[in-house]
């Protein structure tokens, strides 16, 4: 009987229950993953029980000599994985990562561009209920009707218009590479500092399957949990010249004692980060969703943009008589994990939605590949199609079963399938 089992069996039972739900269930959200034992291990670590407030070297509590060198050694692994002149790792997630270049060059009432929620973008890209949007004016760019593709002669003509402080590029929601060199030449054009979101698309980038936006942005922002395959948490790059301030404004402007079994964790995912196969992973991530979105297409489906280039899928459900939320439900109930996302132009309130997002990363983890996307495509349409039969629902569960066990999360070396 484990220590947990034994002081409270009923969170131990919760736990064995998600367990068991990661296991035998699809996971299809863009932005999950399943992490090495190895990132666990780190996590659930002795390094829990100790306050670092401060950085390496200087902190303001006594005993800090190895947990200094974990947070170093997490800080040289990005920067070399990235390219980064600096580096700060110390962020609880990626919304925090962005809040800490806000509050390193921006006044409250400054302007700067970010995407438009409706359009791919993210709550800390000027949400009214977020502090991207509570603090300072944003001015939404978006997609074109005709495409689905960022509208870069928009940006550049609300750059002209409107003298941001910043541009922001990136998004949750956007299935195709993003031009941080136009971004770039933009933002200089009018004096502006860029911020390059990657939290999506950062272990594409480290495997060289999206372009870098180190060449061209200012400060890089990106979470630890999605394609870099991490624990949760964020990270936050940036040119030197800026550093000391970004420092300052993580800590003691916005945080206090960092969690330092987290940056142990991400101190692990950096490193695996670096390693040959993890390039391979996400050559295999990219393809897996090109190869689903071809069998999406092959169902009947549309698809925002046509298709993607990297490692999710936006679908259009409306065609097929339901809505997001409808279509995330149904999923749910085949044990296809899915989630209701807005697309652009949508008619629907976000609470509905007209689409879901749909990723590889988790599936490409479990070392499932282009044959499982095409059988997963299938599956998908037979759920949404057939989403009032419960003899066919019950179905394609038991194939999601059998196909998850034909994969396991977990081998029995206790490794990952794909880590």
């Amino acid at each position: 009987m484990s220590p947990l089992e034994q002081t409270d069996p009923q969170v131990f039972n919760i736990i064995a229950d998600e367990k068991d739900r990661q296991e035998h269930r699809l996971e299809l959200i863009a932005s999950e993953n399943f992490t090495s034992l190895a990132v666990m291990e780190a996590q659930g670590s002795i390094l829990t029980n100790k306050y670092a407030e401060g950085y390496p070297g200087r902190r303001y509590y006594g005993g800090c000599v190895n947990v200094d060198v974990i947070e170093e050694l997490a800080r040289q692994r990005a920067r070399a994985l990235f390219g980064a002149d600096h580096a700060n790792v110390q962020p609880h997630s990626g919304t925090q990562a962005n809040m800490a270049v806000f509050f390193s060059i921006m006044n409250p009432g400054d302007t700067y561009l970010g995407m438009d929620l409706a359009h791919g973008g993210h709550l800390s890209m000027g949400h009214p209920k977020n502090f991207s949007g509570k603090i300072y004016r944003v001015i939404p760019y978006s997609v074109r009707a005709e495409d689905h593709r960022i509208d870069y002669d928009q940006v550049r003509d609300l750059a002209r218009k409107h003298r941001p402080k910043m541009v922001i590029c990136g998004a949750s929601a956007y299935p195709r590479v993003i031009d941080y060199q136009a971004f770039g030449e933009i933002a200089r054009e009018v004096d502006a500092v860029v911020m390059a979101d990657i939290a999506h698309i950062a272990g594409l980038i480290v495997a060289g399957e999206h372009p870098s936006p180190i060449p061209h942005a200012d400060f890089i922002t990106t979470t630890t949990h999605k394609t870099l395959r991490g624990p949760r948490g964020g990270i936050v790059m940036c040119r030197q010249q800026f550093a000391a301030a970004l420092d300052s404004c993580i800590f003691p402007g916005m945080q206090g004692g960092p969690l330092m079994h987290v940056i142990a964790a991400k101190a692990v995912a950096l490193g695996e980060a670096a390693r040959p196969e993890f390039r391979e992973y996400q050559k295999n991530v990219v393809r897996n969703a090109r190869t689903l979105a071809e069998g999406l297409l092959e169902q009947g489906f549309s698809l925002i943009s046509g298709g993607t280039d990297n490692h999710l899928i936006l679908v259009d459900v409306t065609s097929h008589g339901l809505n997001g939320a409808e279509a995330q439900e149904a999923l749910e109930k085949a044990g296809i994990t899915v989630n209701k996302n807005s697309i652009p132009f949508d008619r629907l309130p976000p609470a509905k939605a007209s689409g879901i997002r749909i990723g590889t990363p988790a599936v490409t983890t479990r070392s499932m590949g282009p044959e499982e996307m095409r059988v997963i495509a299938s599956m998908i349409f037979r759920a949404l199609t057939n989403r009032g039969d419960e003899k066919i629902i019950a179905r394609i569960r038991e194939q999601v079963r059998e196909l998850c066990d034909r994969f396991p999360l977990y081998d029995q070396n206790g490794n990952g399938s794909a880590c």
